[in-house]
């Protein structure tokens, strides 16, 4: 049973452990750096955050799995705390760019993908890590690239887009 059994998968979370501590680093590097633009744009701290801890969610999720021989009820009841937690902080920042201009309905519905995908298959793997059943650690895996992929999108935000 491969998809509830986390020592099958002890390889892909050493490499998004180390990979997601990593871009959590640069990310807090991009911030400082940027930091006067950053405040400057009324929502834009909070995308900050948002990607940080989309990536400490990652590197959670994959210590974690690393933990040895623990229960599916153990892994499954950590993976849901740490899904849950970082869910619902992440779903309570605003998602305003800009105090001068309304946006875009896109880059509304943009923001809210980026956070459903890169938090709801944690969640969805959590359960199903604890009832075994419904693909378990193949959802936390489809949460971990969807929150990668999100963090390295709002990391490009915090670079580059700014300085348009």
């Amino acid at each position: 049973m491969f998809a509830y059994d986390p020592s099958e998968w002890t390889d892909l979370f050493v490499a998004t452990s180390g990979a997601s501590a990593a871009l959590a680093g640069l990310v807090f590097v991009a911030v400082s750096i940027n930091i006067e633009r950053i405040l400057r744009y009324r929502g834009l701290p909070e995308r900050a955050l948002e990607t940080v801890l989309l990536l400490l969610g990652v590197l959670l999720v994959s210590v974690i799995g690393l933990i040895p021989g623990q229960s599916h009820i153990a892994l499954g009841l950590e993976l849901l705390f740490v899904s849950l937690a970082v869910g619902t902080v992440i779903a309570r920042l605003p998602t305003i760019h800009s105090a001068d201009a309304e946006e875009p309905r896109s880059w509304l519905w943009g923001r809210w993908s980026v956070r459903i995908a890169g938090t709801l298959p944690l969640l969805i793997g959590a359960v199903g890590v604890l009832a075994e059943t419904g693909g378990g650690l193949y959802w936390v895996v489809a949460g971990i690239v969807f929150a990668v992929t999100g963090a390295i999108i709002n990391a490009w935000v915090l670079l580059v887009e700014i300085l348009r």
